[in-house]
């Protein structure tokens, strides 16, 4: 009796070949793999139409009838296939592209065949492209209103594994499942009993069935929830269960002391008044340092809102206390831009910042190390230079990593083996983050926002133009570089591709070069040398040149207060989050900055929606929750922050959030009452949470 971990090769109808297949491009391997592959979407098939009612408006539908005559057209790459097909009432054409010699082989005339599939018109005929085609005795379509749709990949495709093909796999395991085990097909629940009881959820077994074989609207509805919170609530679960440990257990540097640093800076040498919003989170950070518990702070701020000031406050609190400070960035330039910022504001104080990226070297970077180790150097700024095995520290105490996500948790997590007791973490990042994406990627850290820009601050004003009258977006580009500015150009592609038909890079400042002969461009693309990119950066940050023309490897850690206007070509290839980052480039100065989206006239909704957004609103977290909205979580980068494999099945962060809620109070819950799971009650869900985990490393001691 073949049990859940069987390997998919042992399922009648699979074997070694496609189970190799099914590994190799959905990483399947097991019979419980194939249970856990759920349908991206179910159509309702239990109507069938007659040809008579058919329109070009309608989903997919199913006929029954017979194909009259095969019809062959062109050759090679153009070659299709054309089935006259008739239920009597009228004709369909059945046209196929691909698999011609397969449908002629299997598909006979004059036969009753169920088809299904999206109407459409060509030539004034109603069309139906690669249909599913079934003899209605294996179909049983009293068994079957809701059908099933799988993804599939080219490579499975061609080997004709099909989502019809993994629907009949799928049958073939309830069925083997079911007569093995009967009713719970040797499934075990994986919540506890109280917690379904409690939230009136259905068992697993009755929704894994339900998911994939649902008979109703609704029994799908029940099926989808049940799943949708499990995932949710091991998630939080994990993520809280850490954050409560770590606050519990891991000793953090304690900072008494304000400190003479901090007050002198504060009160005699900062040249501008702090926000509000920056005010309350230095305090909260204060309050965390000098509690006995190692910070783990994430600061949210969109550009401009004054996170960097509030970094360098919170080096003085650890160097008022005998603590050392180091601050990680993605890029050299930004790492430079930091280091000139905190020179510049601190001025002559008695506080030793010290740069160490790649281009640092020889006599200087030993001298820098050495200096480093004995305690002379008070900051330290760099790049992932900074987590190399021979950068010691005397007494490291504060951590900052600046746009987090360009760093991957092994990187971070050397920066804490850099003192005996961890140092406190403070991460920081200009990506607005929802809040369901917050309560469930970075639920183990402390969220602080600052959600006020400094006065003076104009608000970039965004327009959206058509790219078929460049004239008036070149005059408005001149005007500004009259008045001294600087100008972003941001392309999609670095060359020109046969397929897209977008804009590039290297065409685009050959182009720019002859529309403003009297202006220096720089070009700047993430396929350059690492040393070239920072130079021709490097030149527009210091205004030798007025043009940037470049990808978007821009997007984060360029600071240019002098350039005023943004220029997004193509827009619609971008997506919200990506636009609003390009864009916070300028209004970094007190000038009124633009930034232009330029786009095809012909436009999806969709795409036009997010480009009103942009033009509508500056809010960054307004913008991150549509751009949640209209693409999901997608491959989340950065978000194995508690050891916890961020795979999410069915759930959707930006359309559940009020499961995701219910989900972290019942973890809550459950915590609050049972802090260690040892209650008999709960000793499932120790169990699953080890099971969820052991494909993975363990960071538990890191953000």
């Amino acid at each position: 009796m073949a049990d859940l971990s069987s390997e998919l090769k042992f399922l009648p109808g699979i074997g070694p070949k496609r189970s190799e297949t099914l590994r190799h491009e959905l990483g399947l391997k097991t019979w419980e793999d194939l249970l856990y592959f759920f349908p991206y979407k179910h159509i309702d098939r239990s109507r069938l139409y007659r040809t008579s009612e058919l329109t070009t408006d309608m989903p997919f539908v199913q006929i029954k009838g017979q194909f009259a005559s095969f019809e062959q057209m062109g050759e090679g790459r153009k070659a299709r296939l054309v089935g006259h097909f008739t239920d009597g009432n009228g004709w369909v054409d059945c046209v196929w592209f691909a698999g011609i010699k397969y449908i002629l082989r299997t598909v006979k005339l004059h036969t009753d065949y169920i088809i299904f599939g999206k109407p459409t018109v060509f030539n004034g005929r109603i069309n139906i492209g690669h249909p599913d085609i079934d003899r209605p005795d294996t179909l049983m379509l009293g068994k079957m209103s809701m059908q099933p749709y799988y993804h599939t990949s080219e490579r499975m495709k061609k080997e004709g594994l099909t989502s019809r093909s993994m629907e009949k796999f799928m049958t073939t395991l309830f069925k083997t499942l079911h007569a093995d085990y009967g009713p719970t097909m040797g499934i075990r629940e994986t919540l506890p009993i109280h917690i379904v009881n409690r939230l009136r959820l259905v068992d697993l077994p009755t929704a894994l069935q339900n998911i994939h074989y649902p008979q109703t609207a609704d029994e799908l509805s029940w099926a989808s929830y049940r799943l949708k919170f499990e995932e949710l609530f091991y998630v939080q679960l994990a993520v809280m269960r850490y954050a409560r440990f770590r606050q519990g257990t891991i000793k953090g540097h304690v900072f008494r002391q304000v400190g003479a640093c901090f007050n002198d800076f504060y009160h005699n040498r900062m040249p501008f008044q702090l926000t509000e919003a920056q005010k309350r989170v230095i305090r909260e950070m204060h309050q965390d340092m000098q509690s006995g518990h190692q910070m783990n702070r994430l600061v949210q701020g969109d550009v401009g809102s004054g996170k960097t000031v509030v970094a360098l406050m919170a080096m003085l609190l650890a160097i008022g206390n005998g603590y050392q400070s180091c601050i990680m960035a993605p890029t050299e330039i930004l790492a430079e831009q930091h280091l000139s910022t905190f020179r510049n504001l601190l001025g002559d104080m008695d506080v030793r910042v010290e740069l160490l990226t790649s281009v640092v070297r020889g006599k200087k970077r030993q001298t820098i190390l050495q200096d480093l180790k004995d305690g002379k150097v008070n900051i330290l700024v760099g790049t992932h230079a900074v987590i190399e095995d021979n950068v010691q520290f005397s007494n490291l105490g504060l951590v900052v990593i600046d746009e987090q996500h360009r760093f991957g948790v092994a990187q971070r997590a050397r920066l804490w083996d850099k003192n005996h007791i961890p140092p406190h973490v403070m991460v920081m990042t200009a990506t607005p983050i929802p809040r369901t994406l917050a309560m469930t990627v970075y639920g183990d850290l402390d969220v602080s926002v600052i959600d006020q820009l400094p006065p003076g601050r104009k608000p970039v004003k965004t327009t959206h133009v058509y790219d078929n009258n460049p004239d008036m977006l070149y005059r408005g580009i001149n005007q500004q570089i009259q008045q001294g500015r600087q100008v972003y150009m941001v392309y999609p592609l670095v060359k020109e591709s046969e397929k897209l038909d977008l804009q590039n890079v290297e065409e685009a400042y050959v182009h720019l070069q002859k529309i403003f002969p009297a202006y220096r461009i720089s070009m700047v693309h993430g396929q350059m040398k690492p040393q070239d990119k920072e130079a021709e950066m490097q030149k527009f940050v210091n205004g030798e040149t007025q043009i940037l023309v470049a990808t978007t490897v821009i997007e984060v850690g360029v600071n240019v207060p002098n350039a005023s206007v943004m220029v997004i070509q193509n827009a619609e290839r971008f997506g919200l989050s990506q636009l609003h980052q390009l864009r916070g480039r300028v209004g970094r100065g007190a000038d009124q900055s633009f930034c232009v989206l330029v786009t095809k006239y012909e436009l999806s909704r969709d795409t036009r929606r997010r480009i009103d957004i942009m033009t509508e609103t500056n809010d960054g977290f307004e913008i991150a929750e549509a751009d949640l909205r209209f693409r999901g979580p997608g491959d989340l980068e950065g978000t194995q922050q508690s050891g916890m494999a961020f795979d999410l099945k069915l759930a959707n962060l930006a359309r559940d959030g009020q499961i995701v809620q219910l989900a972290r109070d019942t973890a809550a819950w459950i915590l609050d009452n049972d802090p260690q799971l040892s209650n008999p009650d709960n000793a499932i869900l120790l169990q699953r949470l080890r099971y969820l985990k052991r494909d993975e490393m363990d960071w538990s001691n890191i953000s």
